[in-house]
């Protein structure tokens, strides 16, 4: 098996130790599971509703009972290299 540089090295095992990331979904699908928990139903009707994750649900009511939005939040990050206004230059 080829290294890709996603498999920790010098491990017997072919564990993968990153994950491939999915794109966000969007804030209308984000309200959506909000409205039907809101609705009634589980964690798990929603899922199969919507063709999404269970771990995704949760973390969307999660998120939502904590910070009241469904909205994007900021991340955190390393700080830009240059500054606003040497960008502009």
């Amino acid at each position: 098996m080829k290294h890709t540089g996603c498999f920790r090295a010098g491990l017997n095992s072919m564990r993968p130790r990153c994950i491939m990331k999915t794109k966000e979904l969007t804030k209308q699908v984000r309200d959506k599971v909000v409205e039907k928990y809101e609705a009634g139903l589980g964690y798990k009707k929603i899922s199969r509703a919507l063709n999404i994750s269970l771990s995704t649900i949760k973390s969307i009511i999660r998120k939502w009972k904590e910070y009241g939005t469904t909205a994007n939040l900021p991340r955190g990050g390393r700080p830009p290299k240059l500054k606003s206004r040497t960008r502009r230059k």
